[in-house]
């Protein structure tokens, strides 16, 4: 009988699910013109709402959603790459160098956004407080890091295509349920650790992450409305 664990607490995985549909939202709405300019502009809000509950929750949340839980080490990829390092419930040091990237150009993404003036449809909540010349900046910016955004998802799709169809294992799933399963067989791979420390996924943690949610949602509202 396999052994069920908890990995990724329920606000990880609304996070996760909430900002693939906020990202693509955001890259539909932004090649369909102006006339849904607007709705580019409340995407990206959504997303630095998202992008800063996800930080604040990198030091607070769950073991495993914890940065320092998968902080990817030169030695710790070195070790993963030659097949040395112990299998990690979480985020191995390939995956959360995936996922440290995706953070960084995100967020770079949405802060230029808020300074992005198009002169016709669209200005950033920001942009009238800096020089013509830095909004002029921080727009090539934000039009030139979408390739870069286009190609880390690319190669996020693929790793989860590799995972499943190489080394039989269902990245996406967890990810829905919470749990990862592991069979007797295979515990010895982990460390003792790991798979005896689960995440907290209970109803305080919910809530915490909730309140936080949520003032981090206000604050934002009260940014672009100002």
């Amino acid at each position: 009988m396999k052994k069920t664990i908890r990995v990724w607490d329920l606000p990880i995985r609304l996070f996760h699910w909430l900002l693939v549909l906020c990202i693509t939202g955001s890259l539909i709405s932004v090649n369909l013109g102006d006339s849904a300019i607007e709705y580019h502009a409340y995407f990206g809000y959504s997303i630095l709402t998202l992008l800063i509950f996800r930080i604040i929750w990198g030091f607070v949340g769950s073991r495993h959603a914890r940065f320092a839980s998968f902080f990817p080490t030169r030695a710790g990829i070195l070790e993963y790459l030659q097949g040395k390092s112990p299998r990690m419930l979480g985020h191995n040091p390939i995956g959360a160098l995936s996922v440290f990237a995706l953070l960084f150009v995100l967020s770079v993404q949405v802060f230029t956004g808020l300074f992005v003036d198009d002169e016709i449809a669209f200005q950033g909540p920001l942009a009238k407080y800096v020089p013509n010349a830095v909004v002029s900046f921080l727009s090539e910016i934000h039009e030139g890091n979408q390739v870069v955004i286009y190609t880390l998802i690319a190669i996020h799709i693929a790793a989860i295509w590799f995972y499943k169809r190489y080394k039989g294992e269902n990245l996406i799933k967890p990810m829905i349920s919470g749990d990862k399963e592991i069979d007797p067989s295979e515990e010895a791979k982990y460390l003792p650790s790991d798979l005896g420390q689960p995440s907290k996924d209970g109803g305080l943690q919910r809530a915490l992450a909730l309140v936080l949610l949520s003032a981090i949602a206000v604050a934002v509202g009260y940014l672009i409305t100002k």
